[in-house]
C-alpha cells in the first residue's frame, strides 16, 4: 500500500543521515495481506539484491525486521531455501522490528522527486509531506518510475492515481 524510507535495527535516538550511529537505511512496507502475502514480498526481497554479500558497514546490511512470530518463522524459511537455491550463506540479518525512523524528507519518494512535472502535480494534491509520503498513490507511481511494475499494470490502475491527462501520459511515457 506504500513505502517510507528511513532507519531501523540500532539503538541510537534520532538517527540522521548523517548520523546514522548503529542504525541501517531500511524500506518500511504497509502492505495489505488480502493482495498480497508477506510470502510474496520476501521473494521480492531476495529477488532485488545479493543477500550473500557482507555489507561494509551496518549502514548498508541486508535486513530483514519482523513484526510477529509467523513473520520470524516464514523469514526464517525463506532465508534458509534461498542458502540451499545459492548453495552459500546469506549474510541477511533477520531480527524483531524494534522501531523506525523516518529519514529525511529529501530522501522519500527518491524516483518521483527527479521527475518535475508529476513532483508537482502530487504535491498540489498532497501539500502537507506528510500525506505526500503516506499516500499509496505517490508510492505507486514512484514505484513505477523506479522501474517496478508494467505498462500493463499502470494502465489498469493509472485512473486510481488521481493523476491529469497530461501528467499520465508522462508517468505512462516512463514505463515499458
Amino acid at each position: 500500500m506504500r513505502t517510507r524510507v528511513g532507519y531501523s535495527g540500532g539503538t541510537t535516538k534520532n538517527p540522521t543521515y548523517r548520523s546514522i550511529g548503529d542504525h541501517a537505511e531500511t524500506t518500511e512496507i504497509d502492505f495489505d495481506p488480502a493482495k498480497t502475502s508477506y510470502e510474496k514480498l520476501l521473494d521480492v526481497f531476495w529477488a532485488t539484491h545479493n543477500p550473500c554479500a557482507r555489507a561494509y558497514s551496518r549502514q548498508y546490511m541486508s535486513a530483514v525486521f519482523t513484526r510477529s512470530e509467523e513473520q520470524k518463522r516464514l523469514a526464517l524459511e525463506a532465508k534458509a531455501r534461498e542458502e540451499k537455491k545459492r548453495g552459500k550463506a546469506v549474510a541477511t540479518e533477520i531480527s524483531a522490528f524494534a522501531g523506525f525512523t523516518l529519514a529525511e524528507n529529501y530522501h522519500q519518494k527518491y524516483e518521483l522527486q527527479n521527475s518535475e512535472a508529476l513532483l508537482k502535480e502530487f504535491k498540489a494534491h498532497y501539500p502537507d509531506f506528510t500525506d505526500f509520503v503516506n499516500s499509496t498513490a505517490v508510492t505507486r507511481a514512484n514505484g513505477y518510475l523506479g522501474g517496478n511494475g508494467t505498462a500493463a499494470q499502470l494502465k489498469a490502475e493509472l485512473e486510481s492515481l488521481g493523476l491529469s491527462a497530461e501528467a499520465a501520459r508522462i508517468l505512462q511515457s516512463r514505463v515499458r
